[in-house]
């Protein structure tokens, strides 16, 4: 696969495997800068043609389209980051990426743009780390071509353009991304203080309690559990997971009085979340599009087949990956897919509120993908064309404060 091949058809990034290490890392980069590029471009044509009077020569304002990107969660992280909790609903946003953003802010001057150019710069920051650590995992179960195709496919996905603005999903990708690496390399206390900074990031992030335990399990008859030294190297960084998640319920309990505050705001009228059976949230999906159908060409359908589909595929993709993963990323999956289909958005018309971002953060999914996609290059080419012309629209919409996800 070849990223540099700046004036070949966008098919070509994907058929050069002849490659040595350092040609790969000028790839990643190529990948990284080339999609950057893009959404750049698509923010300066979409926001001055849907925003500027026709044909007028008067510029559109100039901190409205930097702004363009401050949209959704993106606003709550930099206005807490500037300002801090101001409302119980703002405990949903979990506080590492605030912390940055306000760090960062503040050795800028403070000022309100250095806010959100710091949410920016930290999230694509992140994703470039995500990219190299992704690269370096993938590579450890498959072969280079298959690793750079995971890679192009991750920056293609539809939704992976949340990546650029100030969501919390790179931050959060790149702690686990890079615990689970540390997990491979038997750097237990280094994956347990990443598990650490992703628990911090997202709620999900103490789901890395699984992997850690796990990894540990398949390694049983190499340590002596019983010995001191094991307890202490191996088995104790385990608690440095939980413990970042302790250590916001402890900050919820300062704030409001309610350790669990951050888990009780998500049946808020924002996201209408209420636990049940993880298979009610497809259940009623399937209902809602079938059954008792919204209006044809609604917004509630669209959004709805949006979220089914990417829930459904990314089920299939665990099922299909459970051959071809370590069984820790694979049994991983299945946790974050049951977590994220507990709490489904049951009194709002978009039920799998969300899905289709969360689904980013199954990132040996992507591996999947490519392993698939390699038996059946017709599949190549069809996501090549509809994962970018997707996450095109998609950015549009996002850039012009549409209610995307």
């Amino acid at each position: 696969m070849n990223f540099v091949g700046r004036f070949r058809p966008l098919h070509n990034l994907a058929h050069r495997a002849e490659l040595n290490e350092d040609s790969s890392a000028r790839e990643i980069y190529w990948l990284f800068f080339s999609t950057r590029l893009l959404l750049i471009i698509i923010t300066y044509i979409a926001y001055i043609l849907l925003t500027a009077p026709k044909y007028s020569d008067t510029p559109v304002d100039a901190a409205a389209l930097f702004s363009s990107w401050n949209h959704w969660d993106a606003a709550n992280y930099t206005s807490i980051a500037q300002y801090g909790y101001q409302n119980v609903t703002d405990l949903a946003f979990f506080p590492l990426l605030p912390l940055l953003i306000s760090i960062g802010a503040h050795l800028l001057g403070g000022a309100n743009w250095t806010y959100l150019f710091m949410g920016w710069l930290i999230s694509n920051a992140a994703l470039l780390g995500v990219l190299f650590l992704l690269y370096y995992l993938a590579r450890e179960i498959v072969e280079k071509e298959i690793a750079q195709r995971t890679l192009l496919y991750y920056c293609l996905f539809p939704t992976a353009f949340f990546f650029f603005a100030a969501y919390n999903e790179s931050l959060y990708l790149v702690c686990a991304i890079g615990a689970f690496l540390a997990l491979r390399k038997e750097k237990w206390w280094l994956a347990g203080l990443l598990g650490l900074f992703a628990a911090l990031a997202r709620s999900a992030g103490i789901l890395l309690i699984v992997p850690y335990l796990y990894e540990l399990w398949e390694r049983r008859t190499t340590y002596n559990w019983r010995s001191a030294q094991f307890l202490f190297t191996t088995l104790a960084p385990v608690v440095l997971i939980p413990l970042g998640t302790l250590l916001y319920a402890l900050y919820n309990w300062h704030l409001v009085g309610n350790p669990l505050a951050f888990v009780a705001v998500q049946s808020d009228p924002s996201w209408s979340r209420h636990t049940t059976w993880p298979w009610m949230g497809i259940v009623q999906a399937i209902l809602a599009l079938f059954i008792i159908p919204q209006g044809f060409g609604s917004a509630n359908e669209a959004h709805l087949l949006l979220d089914l589909t990417a829930t459904l595929s990314f089920i299939a993709l665990i099922i299909v990956g459970w051959r071809k993963l370590p069984k820790s990323y694979s049994i991983w999956m299945i946790v974050f897919m049951i977590y994220i289909l507990l709490n489904p958005a049951t009194s709002k018309p978009d039920i799998l509120l969300s899905n289709q971002r969360f689904v980013l953060e199954m990132f040996p999914a992507f591996i999947t993908l490519a392993l698939l996609c390699k038996r059946s290059e017709k599949w190549h080419y069809t996501l090549l064309l509809l994962f970018p012309a997707l996450q095109a629209i998609l950015s549009i919409a996002f850039i012009m404060n549409r209610w995307v996800v």
